[in-house]
């Protein structure tokens, strides 16, 4: 179906968008559709769609990913894990530094249990030497992570040392104090070696605790993938700026899904959010190397690098308890396997 004249109510004069606009969608439901087959165990592969099935995409949900799963579960609400604002953002801070499970475990392998109360730059620093000399990895690939402008060791040292700084600066209590999420990134935003893209990321993740309380439907970076797949959606961005275009996105979702006639399966009632609709635009944008090759966005990438490693069965998924969506997701697993085995 080719794309329709797609308006904005302000300022602005039409927008005609390229063909990838209706993929945007169509992507975000079919991406969202695998999450829910793999929920009900359906076997490998969930979806007719070749791109999808080759190569690996995060989830329609930021929230719903690996590893922001694990963050919400086991670093910011596990069991016994003290909600102390300094505590809390201690957890976060140090988990997203290296933004890897492996990490973390090995330290808590090596350290016990994290707590601010026992940490010591120097100490960290010595057992993440010791994980790196073993040859495996502490940050993740999923982003590059510049290093502070310190000159004091190795890159992880100077990043420890720039957490050991935001506790003396008492920026988890200034955190708590600030009442708009944009007040809270450029808070972040202020130290070496956390710009644009990783103060948005970090608020974000420390809006998923109690610590903050922001709503995710007034503030929006746009990272490098995102621009990039913006590009390829909008000939015209016709007087918008890329987080009015993200905003658009947000706000006409479901007439999108609508007019496309794709029975979106939402989280259990939450809309996309400013962050979603974010991440969704950077996937995109990589998905239509290969379904849009001709469509040319910021960069010159024509191919897609990570291939899809299919996992067992998805875990029953678990969010920020403020969201309310818990106690659903339980009702709706309770229902669907109840209803399976009835039908076996």
């Amino acid at each position: 179906m080719a794309a329709r004249h797609v308006r904005v109510v302000s300022h602005i004069v039409p927008i005609r968008p390229p063909e990838v606009y209706d993929t945007y969608w169509r992507f975000a439901a079919e991406r969202q559709e695998i999450f829910f087959r793999r929920l009900k165990d359906q076997p490998y592969p969930w979806t007719d769609d070749p791109i999808l099935t080759e190569f690996k995409f995060t989830n329609a949900y930021r929230a719903s990913d690996r590893v922001s799963q694990y963050l919400i579960r086991h670093v910011i609400y596990g069991a016994h894990l003290s909600q102390e604002p300094e505590e809390v953002f201690f957890r976060i801070m140090l988990f997203k530094l290296f933004n890897r499970i492996e990490t973390w475990e090995a330290l808590q392998s090596k350290l016990g249990t994290i707590t601010v109360e026992e940490y010591s730059a120097e100490r960290y620093d010595r057992a993440l030497s010791s994980i790196r000399a073993a040859g495996d990895p502490i940050y993740s690939a999923a982003y590059i992570m510049p290093s502070p402008r310190r000159t004091r060791g190795s890159k992880h040292r100077n990043h420890l040392l720039l957490l050991d700084q935001m506790l003396t600066d008492s920026v988890p209590r200034r955190l708590v104090d600030c009442r708009h999420m944009q007040q809270a990134f450029e808070l972040l935003k202020s130290y070496s070696g956390i710009g644009d893209f990783l103060a948005y990321q970090y608020v974000t993740d420390l809006n998923y605790s109690e610590l903050t309380n922001f709503s995710e439907s007034d503030f929006v970076v746009p990272g490098p993938g995102a621009l990039d797949g913006i590009r390829k959606c909008f000939a015209n961005l016709a007087g918008l700026n890329e987080p009015e275009i993200i905003k658009f996105m947000s706000d006409r979702q479901e007439k999108e899904f609508e007019r496309l006639r794709l029975p979106f399966q939402s989280l259990w009632g939450r809309r996309l959010q400013l962050i979603d609709c974010q991440n969704l635009f950077c996937e995109v944008g990589k998905y239509a190397r290969v379904r849009h090759p001709k469509i040319a966005g910021r960069s010159d990438r024509k191919r897609i690098k990570q291939k899809l490693q299919p996992k067992p069965r998805l875990l029953s998924p678990w969010y920020p308890p403020k969201w309310g969506l818990n106690q659903s997701i339980a009702h709706w697993q309770q229902n669907t396997f109840f209803g399976m085995a009835r039908g076996g």
